[in-house]
């Protein structure tokens, strides 16, 4: 196995403190490696770097034409957002054109990450919902597939159609089999593969023609940058400060991707150490790198070049991308 690559450094005054390393490919729409740091043949979990991939099924099967989604439900279904009102009131609208509840899901209860909504239930001694999950618009979209496909309710049994056709996906488009699956924070199966696997699946969505699933998803994740994570999250600052050119989805434990239609290429990236500063500077030093982010955006000065600076507001150190990225 091939060590973890340096991803981003953290320095005090002149001293080299820490080093965030780990793994990173970038593919082209044939599947083949362009450039890779680390270990390309490492296991990885995407996280919620999968969501557009574990959506296909969902556009695949026609469910989406069949209920007439939106580009904003699509947006939704591939989304890991805050909990703010523009995203609870879509999926909750979503919820109701199926004639279902909030008890239907099988996400789990998460408090909302948006400081407005959290104030106001607490002013209303409100607790928070499913809904509010971050992962309510995947599970809006599962529960879509499995009405049209007469399934039954516990939609995230391994077993349950609606799983079984997110797998087929996911090898389809990771061009392997996958050696299992672990469960993630919001109860559905998350299959792993190679981080080339996941790096060619992405190089894929890159590469489809206008009309076909891959691209709806990816074009809605890049028309809605707000419905995907939510203000001050690094996958809505990014995509916007690349003129929407750029599909971006994060992934817990410090997971990343990226779909890049116009240059054809698929990024995949795991921080070994599983923090999320060390994949947000590697993916802000990568989209610099392919000429796909400006270096001096404000988006991207907040992921890459970062002051760090004590209780006192005295900038104490610097974060950066580690040279080999760049």
């Amino acid at each position: 196995m091939t060590a973890p690559a340096p991803f981003a450094e953290i320095w005090r005054g002149p001293f080299l403190e820490s080093i965030h390393s780990g793994h990173a490919v970038i593919c082209d729409t044939t599947g083949q490696i362009v450039e890779a740091w680390g270990d390309h043949d490492a296991i990885v979990l995407p996280r919620s770097s999968s969501k557009m991939i574990q959506a296909l099924p969902l556009l695949r099967s026609g469910a989406a034409d069949a209920f007439g989604l939106t580009t904003e439900q699509l947006a939704l279904a591939c989304a890991s957002h805050e909990g703010a009102a523009i995203h609870t009131g879509k999926v909750g609208a979503w919820l109701t054109g199926l004639g279902l509840t909030d008890d239907a899901f099988r996400c789990g209860v998460q408090e909302t990450r948006d400081r407005a909504v959290l104030e106001a239930q607490i002013r209303a001694h409100e607790k928070p919902c499913q809904i509010h999950n971050n992962c309510s618009g995947k599970h809006a979209g599962f529960l879509t597939l499995a009405r049209h496909l007469n399934a039954g309710p516990d939609y995230v049994q391994p077993d349950h159609p609606v799983q079984q056709a997110c797998l087929d996906a996911f090898e389809d488009v990771t061009g392997e089999t996958s050696p299992g699956f672990g469960i993630d924070g919001c109860s559905a199966p998350n299959p792993a593969a190679s981080l080339h696997g996941i790096a060619r699946a992405m190089a894929h969505f890159a590469g489809a023609a206008d009309g076909t699933p891959e691209a709806r998803l990816h074009q809605a994740m890049r028309l809605h940058p707000d419905l995907v994570a939510g203000e001050g999250r690094a996958c809505t600052e990014l995509m916007r400060a690349t003129g929407g050119k750029v599909a971006l989805k994060t992934g817990a434990e410090g997971f990343f991707i990226a779909i890049l239609p116009e240059k054809g290429f698929g990024i995949a990236l795991k921080a070994a150490c599983g923090t999320t500063r060390a994949a947000e500077a590697a993916i802000a030093a990568l989209l610099v790198r392919l000429g796909a982010l400006d270096a001096n955006h404000p988006a991207t000065l907040k992921r890459m070049n970062v002051p760090l600076k004590n209780w006192r507001g005295i900038q104490t150190g610097i974060l950066k991308p580690a040279a080999g990225l760049l």
